[in-house]
């Protein structure tokens, strides 16, 4: 039997609706507002925001704030809060889980006011507050985005016009910081101006927001086009678009650019942004991008330039979802490492290249191509985990400085700034 326990004052109301968690309801009729309950305890009624639960054999249900929850037995005691289970200064698990008993239920279930009180066999009292339920539910997160996003072609962007960020601002103030990172986590791209063109100021800039991830190219990378690395890169020659170290299991979240120098012509740096083509072929062939962000495939990085020796094997799907609300969260494209394909049997891999070939061609409309020219004193900071970038040939002498970020530093330093991410 459900038991119906509803939000009661006015000045409640509006403290859960101005804090963003719970929405409001449709108002109930008052002829109905009372119902018959089988559990003692006094049941109020609201014109707001409606509280119903039921015990099931093996999961509780909670009706709260327009969604159905269903909490397996094991994990409400698992989430407790209590001081002997959760240390609220680390923010730290204190509860053993492998000690719960997995057949576990609750005596009996209280609710007052908008607190839900489980009281378990030992006596022991776990309360939750009902919003916190919503928001930590599955059926909550199922509908919440992690990191919002604007997807964009080229007209889009442009009409966007994001201003870049000045060198000074992004340094030395808190408002300048915030606003090339909420740039950067919109669009995937944020640009930073007047910026001394020196790899030591470039550095600078990059370990303002994150530690500098240090991988097989070194710290900070600085080249020009003499081949010294194996790797296309090294040359004059134009790269198609591509996101960089797939060879990695973990590619790398964020990566620099900076034109130090260009005696010469040609040499733009091409952007598109993935998520979008993505979400073109979703729209279009759902079943296509299903077996695009199911079907594991290798990419592979060989080296052997004079003391360069390196074998790098990155292995994921070409798109990379959360699987609870399907959310993209990294493109993993790169036509020029990737590796024999042997981990998909004879019966999907054709439709796997088709599947591929969808995908390529919305990265390859003309539209979606943003074209950029990089300039001294202007820093471009890229999302490799979402934004493809190439570039055209050129003549002369180039020289380029640059270095990977570490993603979660990134987004550690967004969140401590009050931004979604």
């Amino acid at each position: 039997m459900w038991c119906h326990r509803l939000s009661h004052l006015q000045s409640r109301l509006q403290d859960l609706l101005k804090g963003g968690v719970v929405r409001q309801a449709r108002p109930q009729p008052t002829s109905k507002s009372l119902l018959p309950f089988a559990i003692r305890g006094h049941h109020t009624a609201s014109k707001s925001l409606t509280c119903a639960w039921q015990q099931r054999e093996d999961h509780f249900e909670l009706k709260y704030a327009n969604t159905v929850m269903r909490f397996d037995y094991v994990w409400l005691r698992d989430h407790c809060r209590s001081a002997s289970c959760y240390n609220s200064k680390t923010h730290q698990r204190s509860l053993d889980t492998a000690s719960v008993d997995l057949c576990i239920k609750p005596k009996t279930v209280r609710l007052d006011e908008t607190t839900l009180f489980f009281t378990w066999p030992d006596g022991h009292v776990t309360k939750y507050d009902l919003n916190w339920l919503v928001t930590n539910s599955y059926e909550g997160q199922k509908q919440k985005v992690i990191q919002p996003r604007i997807f964009w072609n080229a007209e889009i962007y442009r009409q966007a016009q994001v201003p870049p960020v000045d060198c000074q601002s992004f340094l030395e103030t808190k408002e300048g910081l915030k606003q090339f990172l909420q740039n950067f986590l919109l669009y995937g791209i944020a640009f930073v101006e007047n910026v001394p063109p020196t790899q030591e100021h470039t550095e600078k800039l990059a370990e303002k927001i994150s530690l500098i991830r240090e991988t097989i190219y070194g710290r900070m990378w600085y080249f020009t086009s003499d081949f010294s690395r194996g790797d296309t890169a090294y040359t004059k020659l134009a790269l198609d678009r591509h996101t960089d170290t797939t060879y990695f299991q973990e590619p790398c979240g964020v990566q620099v650019f900076h034109c130090l120098k260009h005696e010469g012509t040609g040499g733009r740096t091409l952007l598109v942004d993935g998520f979008y083509a993505a979400h073109q072929v979703l729209q279009k062939a759902p079943e296509e991008f299903e077996l695009l962000s199911n079907v594991p495939l290798k990419h592979e990085y060989i080296e052997a330039v004079g003391e360069c020796h390196n074998h790098m094997i990155g292995v994921g799907p070409v798109l990379n979802i959360y699987p609870w609300n399907k959310e993209l969260y990294l493109i993993r494209y790169n036509n020029y490492d990737r590796s024999v394909i042997n981990t998909v049997p004879y019966d999907v891999v054709h439709r796997w290249y088709a599947a591929h070939r969808t995908l390529t061609a919305e990265l390859r409309r003309p539209e979606n191509e943003f074209w950029v020219k990089l300039k001294p004193g202007r820093v471009l900071f890229i999302d490799n985990w979402r934004v493809l970038h190439g570039r055209e040939g050129f003549t002369g002498y180039r020289q380029l400085c640059g270095c990977y970020l570490s993603r979660d530093d990134v987004l550690n330093t967004a969140r401590l700034l009050g931004l979604q991410a």
